[in-house]
This record gives structure tokens, C-alpha cells and sequence, in this order.
């Protein structure tokens, strides 16, 4: 049973004194009084529990400014320019003087209709790269494929050492084959020194060296 429930009884039902049952059970004279007061007012529906948000919040943003972001965004959508919420913002500055937040606008324009929340990302501050403890201790290869202006594709192949970001070679063919990318590779470790281990999701199936191993990108 409700406290309510428990108050109103013992003032309407037993008939004892307000100041009497809230001395009892706690509570303030006010409280009975307010209890009682719906009770006669409302019968049973005095039991229900009430809403305890408040009446007007001050901080909220007003209905005018509301419908002013969402006309000036169907007016930039329509226009067919970007209707972002910083492009909303700085419209409205440059139209009324001041604009709310964007974070602001973000949320009307969802609240709205007009957006649709999408998961957070993962924030970059939890991004751990992978980096060798010192140079040659680890290479990674990768070729890229590079259009050109003729209508034709060109591949590139990088190789850089993981702990300085050196490129240790950057060479580009029509296609690259096996032995294209063994003779690139030792031109490199003449320059440079031969590497510990390889990184690598090029499938060329080679190994120079026992020490220096292909390991596929997975």
C-alpha cells in the first residue's frame, strides 16, 4: 500500500486529525492536506502516481526558434544546398542576430523528424596504432591501384618501415608481378638493411631470407 493511500485512509476512513497522521508516519501537514484535497476532488484517481516533471523549464528552447529551424531547413533542402546544422546556425546568425547551439539544432532537427540519430562512433582518443619498437624490426608492403588520365590503371608499391614511417620504396608499374616485387624489395635492403619481418596482403608467395617472413594482412 501507498504512503497516499495509507494517509488518506487514516484521515477520511479513522477520522484522526492531519497534524496527528503526519506527526505518525512522518510526513509534512501540507502533504496530508494536498492528499485529502484531491481525494474529495478526485476520488481513487488520488492514488495514482503523479508526474514530478516540472511545469515550464526555462532553458528549453521556444517554439518560434524551433520552427524557425525547421522552415530555414526545408528552405535550404529544397534550394538543394546543404542543410546541415552549422549551415542552419550560421543563417540564422546572419538572419536574427543569434542562433542556438549546433548540438541544439541537431536535436530539434531529430526531435523533428528530419534526422535520424545514428550510432556513436568509436571516439578516436580509444584508436591504439600498432608500431615496431625500432627501425627494420618490422616493413609493411601494400600496392595501391592508381587510375590515370588516360582511362588505364597504374599500381604502386610502397614499402615502409613500421616504427619510422620511413618509405623504403615507392614504385609504380602497369602490373606488378612476383619477381617485380622481390627486385623492389632488395633494392630497398641494399638501402636500407634487410628487415626483420614482413607485413604484407600481397599474395607473392616469396621470402627473402630466412630471418624475413610474409605474413598476410588478415
Amino acid at each position: 500500500m501507498s504512503m497516499a493511500r495509507v494517509v488518506i485512509t487514516a484521515v477520511v476512513v479513522e477520522g484522526r486529525p492531519k497534524s496527528v497522521v503526519a506527526r505518525d508516519y512522518g510526513v509534512s501537514r501540507r502533504w496530508v492536506q494536498i492528499l485529502v484535497a484531491r481525494y474529495l476532488a478526485e476520488g481513487e484517481a488520488a492514488f495514482e502516481p503523479r508526474s514530478r516533471r516540472p511545469r515550464t523549464c526555462p532553458q528549453r528552447t521556444s517554439q518560434a526558434i524551433e520552427d524557425a529551424v525547421v522552415a530555414l531547413r526545408k528552405e535550404l533542402a529544397e534550394a538543394g544546398h546543404d542543410a546541415g546544422a552549422e549551415t542552419i546556425a550560421w543563417h540564422l546568425r546572419q538572419r536574427a542576430g543569434s542562433a542556438p547551439s549546433v548540438a541544439t539544432i541537431w536535436r530539434i532537427l531529430s526531435r523533428r523528424g528530419f534526422v535520424t540519430p545514428q550510432p556513436h562512433k568509436r571516439p578516436r582518443s580509444s584508436w591504439r596504432r600498432f608500431e615496431a619498437d625500432l627501425p627494420n624490426q618490422l616493413w609493411q608492403a601494400d600496392i595501391t591501384h592508381w587510375p590515370l588520365a588516360g582511362g588505364d590503371d597504374a599500381e604502386i608499391l610502397n614499402i615502409v618501415d613500421d616504427h619510422s614511417r620511413l618509405l623504403a620504396a615507392s614504385t609504380a608499374r602497369r602490373v606488378f608481378k612476383a619477381g617485380d616485387i622481390v627486385a623492389d624489395l632488395h633494392v630497398a635492403m641494399a638501402r636500407h638493411g634487410r628487415p626483420e619481418r614482413m607485413l604484407t596482403d600481397i599474395q607473392a608467395g616469396w621470402c627473402p631470407g630466412k630471418r624475413c617472413t610474409v605474413r598476410p594482412v588478415v
